[in-house]
């Protein structure tokens, strides 16, 4: 027998101590850092086929009546819950069933944004529009992919922080090719921006090879009832499901109808620059943001799922009532970077809240379908709103804010009518065992 043999013979193995699968130890941060990463790239193609594009059509002498066409393209973010459930049904590789859509998402999403950087707009603006359409319909797929990973891989006590950890990286990621990519096409245009995202987006591909993959939940074979049907018969049989349907849609009625016409608000009716409000607006509000999601996360873990839900949600409406105040009050740049901060702050404690939520209700056979359909439920507010929004605007922006109040009101009152049924969500889920894949 060889020494080295001998001498590890005489060493007794190390136990590692024992894991509570719902309590990760603090010194393994592996899967919070992946969905901060994931959370990145889930942010990074929103703008660059929304106000980034917009941007650039405008500098390339675009009519309006084109640009304001070309928002039709963040459609596919609202219909993702019809192709789903192909997520939860196939798969291929030895990647596994999340990371074998996320590393094919991320190659496809850097091809569209490298064949973006050969357009030229001033020229002709359709094909530039047809790979926005494109680069929206793969981001909402690998929307699709991200969230059913985030949902599968965190433990029911980690949900409020790996929410926030992901607000924070999608946040970041929104700065990144918002307002990093507006002063990066200063200096060298908009072609070599989408090329340089296209590379960076490359790199996203390195991160999903590198993250661990969830375990394979047993799947029935696949056929359209079981693609479909199956999970949204599983997520009607739930135990008080339609007033927490009605609670999901109403939580950010108040913030979704306040944020309709912010902007419009800041420069008709308080007169700011647009530097004023690039300023505080975006730069300001974005740092309050990354922080309101960590902060919302850390304080999820103390408070529960129901407490955090209501603690948010009465900040979400005191700062419907700082908007409010400053409708009244007039013009302050002093009231504009409180409401601001508290705005983001409590925007980002409340989104991680909601979204925790909505990863306690899917069931891990059917992730990326459920969470789809839950998260479009949610969106339809911010969708309905707009037209409600510019007709109440008409009255005056002390009834607007004052009606943006109001409509906070109602997702309040039912979460008190539904403690028993959140806190029953918030309790650990039963170990399923690992599939073959797992």
């Amino acid at each position: 027998m060889a020494p080295g043999a001998v001498q590890c013979a005489m060493i007794p193995p190390v136990q590692p101590p024992p894991i509570d699968p719902n309590h990760p130890r603090p010194a393994s941060r592996a899967p919070l850092v992946a969905v901060g990463l994931l959370g990145f790239y889930s942010g990074l193609p929103l703008a660059l086929s929304g106000s980034t594009l917009q941007a650039w059509l405008t500098v390339s002498g675009a009519d309006l009546a084109t640009i304001g066409l070309l928002s039709l393209v963040g459609w596919p973010y609202l219909l993702k819950f019809l192709w789903a459930p192909a997520l939860d049904r196939w798969h291929w590789g030895g990647l596994g069933r999340r990371r074998c859509w996320l590393v094919l998402l991320q190659w496809l999403l850097a091809v569209v944004l490298g064949a973006c950087a050969w357009c030229e707009p001033s020229r002709a603006v359709w094909p530039l529009a047809v790979l926005a359409l494109a680069l929206a319909a793969l981001s909402a797929t690998q929307d699709i992919a991200i969230d059913a990973y985030r949902t599968e891989i965190l433990p029911s006590a980690a949900r409020g922080l790996g929410t926030g950890y992901a607000i924070a990286g999608y946040r970041l990621a929104m700065f990144v090719s918002g307002a990093g990519a507006l002063l990066l096409a200063d200096v060298w245009g908009f072609r070599a921006t989408y090329g340089c995202l296209a590379g960076l987006m490359l790199v996203g591909s390195v991160v999903s090879l590198r993250i661990a993959e969830p375990p394979l939940e047993p799947l029935s074979p696949v056929t359209l009832r079981a693609a479909i049907v199956e999970p949204l018969r599983a997520l009607a049989q739930r135990p008080g499901i339609v007033p927490v349907l009605l609670f999901i849609a109403l939580y950010k009625f108040g913030d979704q109808f306040a944020a309709s016409l912010t902007q419009t608000f800041f420069i008709r009716g308080q007169g700011f620059s647009l530097t004023e409000i690039g300023t505080i607006y975006k730069g300001v509000g974005i740092g309050a943001a990354l922080l309101g999601g960590i902060v919302g996360g850390l304080a999820m873990y103390r408070l529960g799922l129901w407490q955090a839900l209501l603690g948010f949600g009465l900040l979400q409406a005191l700062t419907n009532v700082g908007f409010l105040l400053l409708a009244v009050g007039g013009k302050s740049l002093v009231g504009l970077v409180l409401v601001v901060v508290l705005e983001n702050l409590s925007g980002g404690m409340g989104t991680c809240a909601h979204v925790a939520l909505i990863m306690a209700l899917c069931e891990r056979r059917y992730t990326a379908t459920q969470f789809a359909a839950l998260t479009a439920f949610a969106s339809a507010g911010r969708v309905l709103l707009g037209p409600l929004a510019g007709w109440v605007a008409e009255a005056g922006w002390v009834t607007y804010f004052g009606f943006s109040c109001l409509l906070a009101v109602p997702a309040l009152v039912l979460l008190l009518r539904l403690r028993a049924v959140i806190a029953a969500l918030d309790q650990p889920a039963e170990p399923t065992p690992a599939g073959p894949n797992g």
